[in-house]
């Protein structure tokens, strides 16, 4: 444990509290089994690098022949192939003046401001990388049939003819819907859209605002998701997301050095800064990364994981449960 302006820091202890603060959104989506933890990618990734291969099996194949003691049986090779991931690195620092400290008497932007900040901070980023991913896979060219547009506004059947126009039988697979509160709140106004109710103390029930449910989907409201602006505010086009179970594969790359502090005696008249550094992996299941062909540096940027032209498909569509409904509110 080390001394850091006057009082201990202690960096296992700050990364508990930065893996484990609170953020609705992102436990709303981990609780939905969307986005769920790989122990597999996670032990393949442990060792460094950034690039890895997740293998699976094909479907057997084959053609069944006549069993009439006359005829061989017919023989085919079992088959395997390997979807590429990738882990990505971010860094960020964040500084306090000393002159803040000895100007405002009592004022800690370090510990008040800066460091309960980076679990949310992260968070959000993390959620970035979700929705480009997101974004990139369903642009890619095979998936074409899980890509529902329409300029008209969601309706009663909108999301649940989307998922079967996508996913035809494996409808069902299909158990979240990330939209727009523009695009909640029309489901709502149409008496579309259930929210969660409880009885309080009192004896009175009581929604739930924060957990809905639409199409026996649970409905996970957020403002992230895609808008893209028209003419008018009528004219808006929002993307839902509907996703399955684990379609969204996560782990956690080894930093040696997660987070440190600093100090600075000379900038500004003296400088405190915290550290951090991240390494991660969100793998779209079903699909294989490439890494791009230039401007590439052993890590994919934002920009690089949000690009199609970076992924490939490499599942039956019918077995990703991906579905993304763009329409007006």
């Amino acid at each position: 444990m080390a001394d850091y302006l006057g009082y201990p820091f202690d960096p296992e202890l700050f990364m508990y509290n930065w893996k484990n603060q609170p953020d609705p959104t992102k436990t709303a989506l981990l609780d939905s089994g969307a986005m769920i933890e790989d122990a597999s990618i996670a032990n393949t990734i442990s060792n460094g690098s950034d690039l890895y291969t997740v293998p699976f099996y094909k479907p057997l194949g084959g053609t069944p022949a006549n069993y009439d003691g006359a005829t061989d049986v017919p023989v085919v090779a079992s088959e395997g192939m390997g979807a590429s991931g990738i882990v990505y690195g971010v860094m960020q620092g964040w500084s306090e003046a000393q002159f803040v400290r000895d100007f405002n008497s009592g004022a800690d932007p370090m510990g008040s401001q800066v460091i309960p900040g980076v679990a949310r901070f992260y968070q959000k980023y993390t959620q970035k990388v979700i929705l480009g991913i997101l974004g990139a896979v369903c642009g890619v060219t095979e998936m074409k049939s899980h890509v529902i547009a329409t300029s008209a506004a969601i309706d009663a059947t909108t999301l649940g003819d989307a998922t079967v126009d996508a996913m035809g039988d494996q409808a069902g697979t299909i158990s979240l819907a990330f939209m727009h509160s523009k695009i909640a709140n029309s489901l709502a106004k149409k008496e579309l859209l259930e929210y969660a109710k409880y009885t309080d103390a009192n004896g009175i029930q009581r929604q739930v605002r924060n957990l809905a449910y639409a199409n026996g989907m649970t409905v996970i409201v957020d403002d992230s998701a895609p808008m893209v602006a028209g003419g008018s505010a009528a004219d808006n086009t929002y993307t839902t997301y509907l996703l399955g179970g684990g379609v969204l594969r996560h782990a956690m790359a080894g930093v040696e050095v997660p987070v440190e502090v600093k100090r600075d005696p000379i900038h500004n008249g003296g400088e405190n800064v915290l550290i951090t550094r991240r390494r991660e992996t969100i793998h779209p299941n079903g699909f294989s990364f490439s890494k791009p062909s230039s401007g590439y540096k052993q890590s994919p940027t934002l920009a690089q994981l949000s690009n199609k032209a970076n992924w490939k498909l490499v599942f039956d569509p019918k077995s990703v449960p991906l579905v993304a409904v763009t329409t007006k509110a």
